[in-house]
């Protein structure tokens, strides 16, 4: 089999880092003290990413230890302030943050299950209440209900969609 042109690799490279993306910037900015380092860490990140590519089954672990030597090169860079991490904080922290990546997806999609068992009108409630930008006021009155109506659907809704997690969770542990 012939190796992957360089579109199918760029093509693949951004389906995987946007899968992870949001899950690797978390990562990085409970590796440094700062919003601002973690913005100049992901800079760098994301070059490294891009330059030593290749496919790899597990993108996200790979990502995440490339983030992890990243943020540990800038921190000793910047060594000199008195608020940055030593490496074995943040080899404690970068261990912490993998392991509840994974728990953190478990949720999710024990999550996305239960919405997806949810009756249709509910799930399209609760996907457009929860949208960024959506005023409760607003959609209630486009529902032609009062807020506290609204308020106490989408509390019920909620209510059993935690319940729904935790069975399927709890499931998942007897496994």
């Amino acid at each position: 089999m012939s190796p992957p042109s360089e579109h199918e690799r760029h093509a693949q490279f951004l389906r995987h880092y946007a899968e992870s993306e949001v899950a690797l910037h978390t990562f990085v900015r409970s590796l440094v003290p700062t919003r601002q380092m973690a913005s100049e860490v992901m800079q760098d990140v994301i070059l490294v990413l891009w330059e030593k590519f290749e496919v790899a089954a597990d993108f996200q672990g790979w990502a995440f230890g490339v983030a992890k030597n990243v943020a540990l090169r800038h921190l000793r860079r910047q060594s000199r302030d008195r608020h940055v991490f030593d490496d074995e904080l943040v080899n404690q922290l970068a261990d912490d943050a993998v392991a509840l990546v994974s728990v953190h997806d478990g949720h999710r999609e024990a999550l996305e299950r239960c919405l997806d068992k949810l009756p249709t009108a509910q799930r399209e409630l609760v996907l457009t209440a929860y949208t960024k930008g959506t005023r409760m006021d607003e959609l209630a009155t486009r529902r032609g209900q009062t807020p506290m109506a609204l308020y106490k659907l989408l509390h019920r809704i909620r209510q059993a969609l935690l319940e729904c997690v935790e069975r399927s969770l709890a499931k998942e542990e007897h496994a």
